[in-house]
């Protein structure tokens, strides 16, 4: 039994996958020496050198586009986006090419790629650097995409992904890189694409996923004071959603509270509610209610507390579909 922060688990988790197959490539803007910005890769390019840890240029498209090709080569790239608002010059070789080629080929050609991005806001950073962009990616066809929120399954569900012949977006909450748990590597982890539940109840069902299951988790401990049992379920899969477990757990409670970063308007809420209506309409006792960031770019970061979802506006949402 150790005691990882979710950064440390990542690069004990990527360093097991470059130990397991050297197939295994890590690239991105300053990975290599300086460990990321973030340090998630540091010491891995000193260990597994510089032709496995890449310090590439500063040219989003062209790490993906590298990347691509790689694969074709059968290699299983992993790709580092600096910040989550770095992303979008790699969006055309993500969209156009990564996600389309195993169809292109009629499942001639995979792509086991990984593109780590760090997401979300509450660092206090500067424009570009607090996004959350996942429902992007979520919308296309042929790719993945996961996101963690604690250090175990960070550990693991970086290894899982490596692993997979499947396009992967790998999503980081990167305010919560520095939590720490408890990792026992005897014990089994869950299969990649599926969600969990994180916390049992019975009165309203609290669905999260990256770095507000920690905020709805946080939201149930006071609910509980209260005398109110929230079931929270972290999705921990985006991109195919595991709706088995949402289901089961509306039909017990009966109410529902998404919760994302993410701005409203059409987000993953969004589709959720819309799945939770047609297939446990009867199982409702009220509607499924959301919240989210506010349908605005991301703020300074001096008001960025205001933007974010945090515990009382859970509460708030939680306390209105108690109320019907």
């Amino acid at each position: 039994m150790i005691t990882l922060t979710m950064a440390k688990a990542l690069n004990a988790g990527m360093r097991r996958a470059l130990e397991a197959d050297p197939k295994v490539v890590i690239a991105g803007e300053d990975v290599g020496k300086l460990g990321g910005v973030f340090r998630v890769t540091e010491g891995l390019q000193k260990d597994f050198g510089e032709h496995r840890v890449i310090d590439s240029p500063l040219a989003e498209s062209g790490i993906v586009g590298t990347a691509v090709g790689m694969a074709l080569r059968g290699y299983r790239p992993v790709c580092e986006i600096q910040f989550d608002g770095f992303v979008y010059p790699a969006f055309d070789q993500i969209v156009s090419q990564l996600a389309r080629l195993h169809y292109r080929s009629r499942g001639l050609l995979q792509m086991p790629i990984v593109i780590r991005v760090p997401y979300g806001g509450g660092i206090g950073a500067v424009e570009h650097h607090s996004e959350s962009p996942e429902a992007y990616f979520c919308h296309t066809p042929g790719l993945k995409v996961v996101t963690c929120s604690d250090p175990v399954d960070a550990y693991w569900m970086i290894q899982q992904a490596i692993a997979s012949d499947d396009p992967i977006i790998f999503f980081e909450p990167k305010r919560r890189y520095h939590e720490r748990a408890e990792l026992d590597e005897s014990l089994a982890p869950a299969p990649l694409h599926s969600a969990r539940v994180a916390r049992p109840g019975t009165d309203v069902t609290l669905i999260a996923y990256g770095p507000m299951v920690k905020t709805c988790l946080d939201a149930a401990e006071a609910a509980a004071e209260e005398g109110h049992q929230l079931e929270v379920i972290d999705l921990r899969t985006l991109s195919p959603l595991d709706m088995a477990v949402v289901y089961e757990s509306v039909q017990k409670t009966g109410r529902v509270v998404t919760v994302h970063e993410a701005q409203l308007n059409l987000g993953l809420g969004a589709e959720l509610a819309a799945r939770i209506t047609e297939q446990c309409f009867y199982s409702l006792e009220a509607p499924v209610l959301r919240v989210g960031g506010f349908d605005i770019p991301y703020p300074p970061s001096r008001v960025e507390e205001e933007y974010l979802p945090d515990l009382d506006r859970v509460l708030d949402m939680v306390d209105r579909s108690l109320a019907y």
